[in-house]
């Protein structure tokens, strides 16, 4: 790997999960590192959750859909990686919401790295943008599948990664076939807290131990720690001859129904809410006619999505934690951050 003494980078989104792991492996191989947040009110607050020294990490006020400050977060960086990009928990009423953000955030942020000279951009992707649309059952997907944007239940968010990863990827060809990208695409994270500002897959864990979710419907998701995935993110930045890559980050399947075995198995009283039956399907149908957040749950209904790894782990040299292991991270944090009693 490329010395890193010297190097400057820009990680967007720096108040985010993904980011603030990645900023920490960074700044510990001596990286100096821009970051960029939306309010620049909440610099000492995401100061104190990083915890790393001052003089390496500079925060810059920059949003996906403003041409304002990117100039200067980028300004002097040989390298960025763009994480920043628009994840509710809920569902949009309309899809634009999710992904006009984040496919103009890239195009963006590629703008403006390419104008700054920036050698290697790594793009925070997703498996959203590789295994959804494909109809019913699903299977293993590898970094040469995408996501079917012409499918009618591909919903918002894997819509957004899906436009967003695409959209990059034409840009670099047309405008800036030197520069160095990649994606990562990780599954659904989870891992120690950085903060108690939840992400999506993380607040699955909580509704789940403080018994918000009754009974566990027949989906599931690939999982992955956060620390490995901000490691990915590094070696893709930092690893010799990348271009054009894709890199999946995504170890074992598990329904919810699995998630429920492992906190229960491991947590004792802390699990005393978690659920221990299946939710039939129709009951699933019946209330998402009332809940329209839940009609994303009822697409992915007995589907299985594994994503293959094996690309990242040959060409990289990168590991992955096993799923319990990141499971019960996050578990175990909300427990000691007083989060769930």
């Amino acid at each position: 790997m490329m010395a890193s003494a010297d190097k400057r980078i820009l990680v967007t989104g720096g108040s985010g999960y993904i980011a603030g792991f990645l900023i920490r492996q960074l700044i510990e191989n001596g990286w100096q590192v821009h970051s960029s947040i939306r309010n620049l009110a909440r610099e000492q607050e995401v100061r104190g959750w990083l915890n790393v020294p001052a003089d390496r990490l500079q925060f810059f006020a920059a949003d996906l859909m403003s041409d304002d400050g990117w100039a200067a977060a980028v300004d002097g960086c040989s390298h960025v990686a763009h994480v920043a990009s628009p994840f509710p928990l809920g569902v949009p009423k309309n899809a634009d919401d999710l992904v006009v953000p984040a496919r103009e955030g890239a195009l963006r942020a590629l703008r403006f790295a390419h104008a700054a000279g920036v050698k290697r951009f790594v793009l925070t992707s997703s498996m959203a943008a590789i295994a959804y649309g494909h109809g019913k059952g699903g299977g293993t997907f590898s970094e040469k599948d995408w996501s079917n944007l012409d499918s009618p239940s591909l919903m918002p968010y894997p819509r957004s990664k899906t436009v967003a990863e695409r959209a990059a990827r034409d840009w670099v060809a047309a405008h800036a076939p030197e520069m160095e990208f990649a994606s990562v695409n990780p599954a659904a994270v989870f891992g120690p807290l950085i903060s108690d500002d939840l992400s999506t897959s993380i607040e699955v864990i909580r509704q789940m131990l403080t018994g918000k979710v009754p009974m566990c419907p027949d989906v599931g998701f690939g999982i992955i720690d956060v620390r490995d995935v901000a490691d990915l993110h590094f070696r893709a930045l930092t690893a010799d001859g990348i271009r054009d890559e894709r890199f999946i980050a995504c170890g074992d399947f598990l329904k919810f129904i699995d998630i429920a075995r492992i906190l229960r198995d491991n947590l004792g009283d802390a699990a005393a809410k978690v659920p221990t039956r299946k939710m039939p399907d129709w009951l699933l149908r019946t209330m998402a006619l009332v809940r329209g957040e839940l009609k994303q749950v009822v697409n992915e209904l007995g589907n299985v999505r594994h994503g293959d790894s094996g690309h990242a782990i040959e060409r990289l040299g990168w590991q992955m934690r096993p799923a319990e292991e990141a499971i019960l991270a996050s578990a175990r944090d909300l427990i000691a951050r007083g989060i769930v009693t």
